[in-house]
């Protein structure tokens, strides 16, 4: 297995336990074991409660998602160079039958896979 493939299984890993936090709507935990620096940094846990509520208040909770796409890569737009991979799910929400949910993740300063960005679409 190659070094980007190795990655992207530890990043899917990563996502998928920060996934079942959010289906769960606990904010909390997922924004204090499962964001990373970048994230922390830029959203307070107030905020990332305030914006998960929002969204499943206006799509519902996940019924069902598969991954799509995974991608490795050095340079994201607007973060420094580092080691990301970017995952996309196909999800069917209870609000709304098909959505992209698609999850950045980041290799942190101690070497684990953390969530950099969430976006639904």
């Amino acid at each position: 297995m190659q070094n980007n493939e190795i990655a992207e299984q530890a990043a899917i890993t990563s996502a998928e336990k920060w996934l079942e936090l959010t289906d769960r709507s606990d904010a909390a935990e997922s924004w204090s074991q499962a964001a990373s620096a970048l994230f922390k940094s830029a959203v307070t846990p107030e905020q990332w409660n305030n914006s998960l509520d929002a969204a499943q208040g206006l799509i519902g909770k996940p019924l069902s998602r598969e991954l799509k796409s995974k991608q490795y890569q050095e340079e994201m737009p607007g973060l420094p160079d580092g080691e990301y991979v970017v995952l996309e799910y196909e999800t069917s929400f209870e609000k709304k039958r098909r959505g992209t949910e698609t999850v950045a993740l980041v290799k942190d300063a101690d070497g684990e896979w953390r969530v950099a960005g969430y976006f639904v679409k």
